[in-house]
């Protein structure tokens, strides 16, 4: 079974009472739901404030859940919501989002455990570089891109999870990764 397949028969599952399906879920996608949340607000503090409202949207919707859609697209757009709500509680437009602290760099499974420490330095400045491209998003381009890149979201489902038409969501994803590309295209 595909996984988001899956996703939608844990849901389903939880909705009738299995906590255990729940569980499953929530191993599933609590880190990318909360990295979502933490590249977007800005704020360790914040963020895990969203992602314990984000989760405890998912449980009170629990008895109502009909999966309409992927279940990943149903759970970003309760995130993009909060995120906006979260905003206009503030009275302001999302801030420019920090990444230094869920930027952690992801191991190279190829990389030589006794690599020297010059390699290991250079990417550590890779991983830098990135991060820092994608902060210079745009925040509606660099949403798309979070949305695709965490959540394994399709253009179709960031849109729908965005509440913008198609062709933005595709406008926005196609710029955020035109801009990275020109940006990193000396990074290996």
């Amino acid at each position: 079974m595909e996984a988001h397949g899956e996703d939608e028969a844990l849901m389903l599952a939880y909705r009738d009472g299995d906590a255990r399906a729940f569980e499953r879920l929530y191993a599933r996608h609590k880190g990318p739901v909360f990295r979502y949340l933490r590249r977007q607000c800005g704020g360790a503090a914040a963020a895990e404030e969203l992602f314990q409202d984000v989760w405890l949207r998912v449980v009170s919707a629990r008895a109502s859940y009909a999966p309409s859609a992927k279940f990943t697209t149903w759970l970003y757009t309760i995130a993009h919501n909060r995120l906006m709500d979260h905003y206009r509680s503030l009275g302001r437009r999302p801030p420019h989002a920090s990444l230094d602290d869920a930027a952690a760099p992801v191991p190279d499974p190829a990389a030589d455990p006794a690599e020297g420490p010059e390699r290991a330095l250079d990417r550590k400045r890779a991983a830098a570089r990135i991060v820092a491209a994608v902060e210079a998003l745009p925040d509606a381009q660099r949403e798309a891109f979070l949305l695709q890149q965490e959540g394994g979201l399709s253009v179709e489902e960031i849109a729908a999870a965005t509440g913008v038409p198609f062709e933005t969501a595709k406008s926005r994803l196609r710029y955020a990764l035109a801009k990275l590309r020109a940006e990193l295209e000396d990074v290996r």
